[in-house]
């Protein structure tokens, strides 16, 4: 330190000299050409200085400790979830293979009508679709639901309208009657408020005396359409099989074509629904009902997981049995992922639930980036706080082994929920760029490359005809983990947006996005698609690419390249439509 200070004062006094010289004797050429070598020569002698004394101190004993440690963690949970991934894909290959669909693992008949009895061998059916002011979808939606086949006298359609918008609701009321004149048992209620939300008000549908009647319940948000014979083909699994509480529907995506951003959220669902329901399903896993599933970044780990005894459920195209419901204590509205809440409980009651690749339900996928991004936000957040809820009543119950409270506690919620999306922000976004100050830090290839690529492969053998997009897709899913990380970070905490909801209203090809309760004031003209964060992000990664190209000796300054772009373009709002 002494050493940096005198040459400090040396320059400066020579500096002073100088300056004072060339203002009253002039200064020749030679002078001045000497001028930048001085400069250099006293830059040169002040680093020498720094890294010598206490900044080669300071580095070696205590910041590229602290570094290399922070990768060593990284690694180690890159394996571990790795090691999940080969086995999660094993599985499906098994599946697949051995073609293990679930007509041969679980009885399955096709429901017929009795001679003497009629209708009434088929089980009451109650079809609840939750709504808020969706003024595009709600023919689509409700016609859908009423066009099942299933006996008139056997179903019973039930509207949840939490609408605010008088029109909106007229609308409603005029599709309700129009399908009620039609024969179909067709019921609109309404709440005085929105407390819960969707769990509030599928809550409260199930308060009413007509659904005592009711055996199952299948669930629709405003924006599914099932086929015709859904039912026909999905209640059998819940008659023939009483040990089963779910059966799941595929998503399919209507307007997976819209724009790059919803080709690439259609890459992560068709994973998921292929590795981690298919898989799920046939070892009778533990799963979260799917509307808490979050799209994960594979090539930074955050991929969909296999879980034992609880799968991820999507909150909406599944068909519940009312018995299990009840067990489990029916919803709850204590999270923003009621469906994984109910879902957790039910399977710590020893209820199965059955996925059916082959059923397909149409739906809508986000298509602005600002909607995308609270969606993620909840899809995160809601786990994460579920899990702090959770973990006392997970660890006292008394129906499963410790074996699987572990696994439960541990591999579904604390690694897969949590600590995940952090290593996926972390290591992809943090620690990589950073790297390059540290040439003596080793991360190894297979960390930032094999491994990443296998995985990779995994994603795009279930949407092949993206396979051209994948490099879009790793970048937007880096760029998504800031925002799953903030989400994850605030359901732990229970910060003030913990219990925030976002309601999406689809407009056909387009979607509006409100945000309930409403944060602060709309911005406007220009600055409405910055996003702050992003472009923070894609300076600083910038800034170690830029380090790299020029002070680097690896090539990991093309990547912070092309990432800090994606972050940029993410920042400046040119994604989505």
């Amino acid at each position: 330190m002494a050493l940096f200070l005198k040459s400090l004062i040396i320059f400066l006094h020579d500096s002073c000299l100088a300056f004072l010289s060339l203002l009253n004797h002039g200064g020749s050429s030679e002078d001045a050409a000497g001028v930048p070598k001085r400069l250099q020569a006293f830059i040169n002698g002040v680093r020498t200085s720094v890294e010598t004394t206490w900044g080669r101190q300071l580095r070696s004993s205590l910041i590229v400790p602290i570094f290399k440690c922070l990768v060593a963690l990284c690694l180690i949970i890159s394996l571990l979830v790795f090691i999940e991934a080969i086995y999660m894909n094993l599985v499906v290959l098994y599946v697949k293979l051995f073609k293990r669909k679930p007509e041969k693992v679980y009885k399955w008949e096709p429901m017929q009508e009795d001679i003497e009895v009629g209708h009434e061998s088929y089980p009451m059916v109650l079809v609840q679709i939750p709504m808020f002011n969706e003024k595009e979808v709600l023919k689509l939606s409700i016609g859908a639901a009423c066009r099942l086949i299933w006996p008139l006298d056997r179903l019973i359609v039930q509207v949840l309208d939490d609408s605010t918008d008088e029109t909106i609701m007229e609308l409603v009321n005029t599709e309700c009657a129009k399908w009620e004149s039609k024969g179909v048992n067709i019921k609109c209620e309404r709440r005085d408020n929105r407390n819960g939300y969707k769990a509030g008000a599928l809550k409260q549908g199930m308060k009413h005396s007509y659904v005592k009647l009711c055996n199952y319940v299948a669930i629709f948000d405003a924006d599914f359409q099932p086929e015709p014979d859904y039912l026909q083909r999905s209640v059998p699994f819940l008659v023939h099989n009483p040990n089963v509480a779910l059966v799941q529907a595929r998503w399919r995506f209507m307007n997976a074509n819209k724009c790059l951003m919803t080709r690439i959220q259609e890459m992560s669902l068709n994973y998921h629904f292929m590795a981690e329901q298919e898989s799920g399903s046939t070892r009778h896993a533990f799963f979260s009902f799917n509307g808490a599933f979050s799209y994960q970044n594979m090539l930074s780990y955050s991929f969909y997981y296999i879980h034992t005894k609880l799968k991820s459920l999507l909150g909406t195209a599944g068909v519940w049995r009312m018995a299990a419901m009840e067990e489990a204590g029916g919803w709850n509205d204590r999270t923003t992922v009621e469906d994984m809440d109910l879902a957790v409980r039910a399977g710590l009651l020893g209820w199965k639930f059955v996925f059916l690749h082959d059923l397909t339900v149409k739906s809508e996928l986000p298509s602005k980036f600002k909607a995308f991004r609270f969606q993620q936000h909840r899809w995160s957040c809601g786990p994460a706080n579920l899990f702090r809820k959770m973990i006392m009543e997970i660890i006292r119950n008394k129906r499963v082994t410790l074996w699987k409270k572990l696994y439960l506690i541990y591999s579904f919620f604390f690694l897969r929920k949590i600590v995940v999306h952090f290593f996926t922000f972390f290591f992809y976004c943090i620690i990589l760029p950073t790297s390059v100050f540290f040439p003596e830090v080793n991360i190894p290839a297979w960390s930032t490359f094999y491994i990443p690529s296998l995985i990779t492969l995994f994603i795009v053998i279930a949407t092949p005809r993206s396979f051209h997009l994948v490099i879009f897709w790793v970048l937007f899913e880096n760029v998504m983990s800031m925002h799953r990380t903030k989400g994850t970070f605030i359901g732990i905490l229970e910060g003030g947006r913990v219990n925030e909801w976002v309601v999406t209203e689809k407009l056909g090809d387009a979607l509006k996005t409100k945000l309930l309760p409403q944060i602060g004031k709309p911005r406007n003209g220009c600055f409405e698609s910055i996003n702050s964060k992003e472009i923070m992000m894609g300076v600083y990664i910038l800034c170690c690419a830029c380090y790299g190209l020029f002070f680097g000796n690896t090539l990991l300054y093309i990547y912070l390249f092309i990432q800090a772009a994606a972050f940029l373009v993410s920042g400046v709002g040119f994604v989505g439509t």
